[in-house]
């Protein structure tokens, strides 16, 4: 099975994830940046990897994600809340439906990944106190929680999850 990675990346985190997709599935792929717009008309799989914005994918891995068709597709994401939270899984399912009714949706993947102290600062600046999304204590914690990931489990469940992925996909 040909496959691509393709990643969206701010700060970097979705780009080391993204390498370790790229390894699972094959240990000499290398993966490439969604500003290339690359063909995928020769692929069988392509995954996407990008961070999350408002509850969805970032701007640039939605204009690449619009250009697939036909393929069968994965994707990862980064997040700066818990992946286990209720935030994830409204921001996984805004992702899938972003993908072309064309495509096959095989596989979806999530980790934490780092809030940026420049996103801190413009929350703590941009919401008053008792809005919704104000910077608060617990808010605060959790984000500098963030920083070490995604740390080495992360990025083992990410090679595990697309290890069996590609199995799955070629048995």
């Amino acid at each position: 099975m040909k496959s691509i990675v393709v990643v969206s990346s701010l700060t970097g985190n979705t780009l080391k994830v993204g390498d370790m997709v790229a390894y699972a599935l094959d240990e000499h792929m290398e993966t490439v940046k969604v500003e290339e717009m690359p063909d995928v008309s020769d692929y069988d799989l392509v995954v996407v990897g990008c961070w999350v914005d408002r509850a969805t994918a970032d701007t640039k891995a939605q204009e690449f994600i619009k250009t697939i068709r036909n393929k069968k597709v994965a994707f990862f994401v980064t997040l700066g809340k818990e992946p286990d939270s209720e935030h994830a899984e409204v921001c996984l399912k805004n992702i899938a439906a972003l993908f072309d009714e064309s495509n096959e949706l095989v596989g979806q993947f999530i980790c934490q990944g780092a809030v940026s102290l420049k996103m801190m600062e413009i929350m703590a600046k941009k919401f008053p106190a008792g809005h919704s999304h104000a910077m608060t204590d617990e808010r605060r914690k959790r984000m500098e929680a963030s920083w070490s990931h995604p740390d080495k489990a992360d990025l083992q469940a990410a090679r595990e999850y697309f290890t069996a992925l590609k199995k799955r996909l070629e048995g």
